[in-house]
């Protein structure tokens, strides 16, 4: 039950920062840091719009109506929003199944969604979403976007091609003869400058710079390729007046499921960015106030005909390094991009699009998290189960039923390890029979007092997704920072890959500040687990004990070397 007061946390970031004092200074770091996330965002908006199947406008608008939008009433204080390639396979479906209007009237629906579901408070259990179902649609997303972009890459002037992966892919290998020379030559030129420009000066922005350049080489040498101007007549230099469809029950009925998935996907792509943010920067954002700003910034993209809106985690990324204080610098980027469409728009006509499509196969790549793919086959058999339903539905399926069957699939995984669990820790399918302290195989139910530096956690249960937030969040809040920590996982079944991954963020946060990390009475598949996913054994500052009083014994050791070092020192 949330009470009256709980209310001030969808009070807007941007709100409460100009509140504290907002000086000459602050406001020089966001301008810079807005400039810089606009050089960033100005290509990529229009690449990605042009991959949805519509115009790259759209995609401008997209991320000058949504972006400011977001930073202005978001609930984190460096997010930049505008369209993303999460959003690719979905806009281009509705657009394909119910034309740009059926796309405008999702996107609104979808803003709906994420206001009653940011103050519903769901915003909190977002985060509990299993690693695998995530990792698996975002890699099929990104595969397709790939496959997408090779018929430009290529030069293929294939038109008509079919939404279906498998078809797609067949038709691009049946007219893989006819590549226009010129156009593959611009593509893979493009790609190398964007790839050398990352190596060599990784602070420079590599995706406008290579448009600028091979824009000028081709508009200088008259190359014959297609461009912007040439298939869509450039951009004008104007921004749309607020319109609406006209919108029946039976038209929301028909989008509603294609409304759930963008909004589900906003939700994900704005909190995953939020917390890289925190991540950056160990600031917290609001995880409720963010949706609402996600819902509000998607209807006001709809009502100006642009895309879908998210998070964007590169371009935050770009934005915190850049030295934002806070969300103004978003608004700004915004209003920079508009600056450009208004001003300069029309140059946009000479960008060729064998180089949007070398962006686009960069986004994708980045996009497809291959070491996190990889990294997930470490994982127990049933996530990895998960991950390739949900890659492979998506590729070769549809979007929608990949997220609802991943979903699914861990429910009854999770289930099936909560029955195992109580069998694994009571030796009884259901009921626990009394047990006396006395009976113990170990002493760990009656610890000694441990000395000053050595800190001791009990788990008790399966470290599953639900759960592993919850403790590395209770571990975190240690006051002063100890010499030993011994982590007793005699009561943990088994911990699946998301537990993993983030007991690895605290094992990593542990080894940066010299504390010495001890697992004692680790079950055989725990143990597993922790060394095929996290390498446990091979890290500085780690061991295994079996029982809890050898796991005692060392760490009073260790705390006594410590100690005679300090006082030495």
């Amino acid at each position: 039950m949330h009470t009256k007061n709980s209310w001030h946390l969808f009070i807007p970031k941007s709100y409460l920062l100009l509140k504290t004092g907002y000086t000459v200074h602050k406001f020089k770091n966001d301008f810079i840091a807005g400039l810089t996330v606009a050089i960033v965002a100005l290509p990529l908006s229009m690449a990605l719009a042009i991959a949805s199947g519509t115009t790259p406008d759209k995609g401008l608008i997209t991320a000058i109506i949504a972006g400011f939008f977001i930073s202005l009433f978001g609930g984190s204080r460096h997010q930049i929003g505008g369209p993303t390639g999460a959003f690719v396979v979905v806009v281009f479906n509705v657009i394909h199944d119910f034309s740009y209007e059926g796309l405008i009237i999702a996107t609104a629906m979808a803003g709906v969604l994420l206001i009653f579901a940011g103050l519903l408070r769901l915003g909190t259990y977002i985060k509990y979403i299993p690693h695998p179902v995530v990792t698996g649609f975002t890699s099929g997303i990104a595969m397709i976007i790939f496959v997408s972009q090779i018929n430009d890459f290529l030069g293929l002037k294939l038109t008509d091609v079919p939404a279906d992966f498998i078809e797609k892919l067949q038709l691009i290998f049946s007219n893989i003869k006819n590549y226009d020379t010129w156009v593959l030559l611009t593509a893979v030129l493009t790609l190398g400058l964007i790839l050398l420009l990352r190596k060599t000066a990784p602070k420079t922005p590599a995706f406008l710079l290579s448009i600028i350049f091979m824009s000028l080489l081709i508009w200088g040498f008259a190359i014959p390729v297609e461009t912007i101007g040439s298939k869509f007549g450039g951009i004008t230099p104007t921004i749309p007046t607020p319109s609406f469809p006209p919108v029946t029950l039976d038209t929301i009925k028909q989008l509603l499921p294609s409304a759930f998935t963008i909004a589900f996907l906003a939700g994900i792509e704005s909190l995953l960015s939020a917390v890289v943010a925190d991540g950056m920067t160990g600031n917290k954002h609001r995880s409720n106030c963010e949706l609402v700003a996600q819902g509000i910034a998607n209807i006001a993209s709809a009502l100006f005909t642009g895309l879908p809106a998210t998070g964007a985690i590169a371009r935050t990324a770009t934005n915190i390094r850049s030295g934002a204080y806070s969300p103004l610098a978003g608004m700004i980027h915004a209003l920079i991009l508009l600056a450009f469409v208004l001003i300069l728009g029309p140059l946009c006509a000479y960008i060729p699009l064998a180089c949007l499509s070398a962006i686009l196969m960069v986004v994708a790549w980045n996009m497809s998290e291959f070491d996190k793919f990889i990294h997930l086959f470490k994982a127990p058999v049933g996530d990895r189960f998960v991950l390739l339903v949900t890659f492979l539905l998506t590729i070769l399926v549809d979007l929608n039923l990949a997220i609802e069957v991943g979903f699914v699939l861990s429910t009854v995984l999770f289930t099936h390890r909560m029955a195992n669990a109580v069998y694994v820790q009571t030796h009884q399918n259901v009921i626990q029979d009394d047990l006396d302290d006395l009976e113990s195989e170990d002493t760990y139910l009656k610890a000694p007092a441990l000395p000053q530096g050595i800190i001791s956690y009990q788990f008790s249960g399966p470290f599953f997704f639900g759960a592993a937030e919850r403790l590395i969040e209770t571990l975190n809040r240690t006051g002063a920072i100890p010499n030993v920590i011994i982590l007793q996982m005699r009561d943990v079944p088994f911990i699946d890959s998301t537990g993993s991954t983030a007991l690895s963020t605290f094992i990593n946060h542990s080894m940066k500040s010299g504390v010495w990390l001890i697992f004692s009475c680790c079950n055989s598949t725990v143990h597993l687990t922790l060394e095929k996913m996290n390498k446990a054994s091979a890290k500085p500052n780690i061991q295994f004990c079996k029982t809890f009083d050898q796991a005692v014994d060392i760490a009073k050791e260790i705390n006594q070397k410590r100690l005679q070092q300090h006082f030495e020192s």
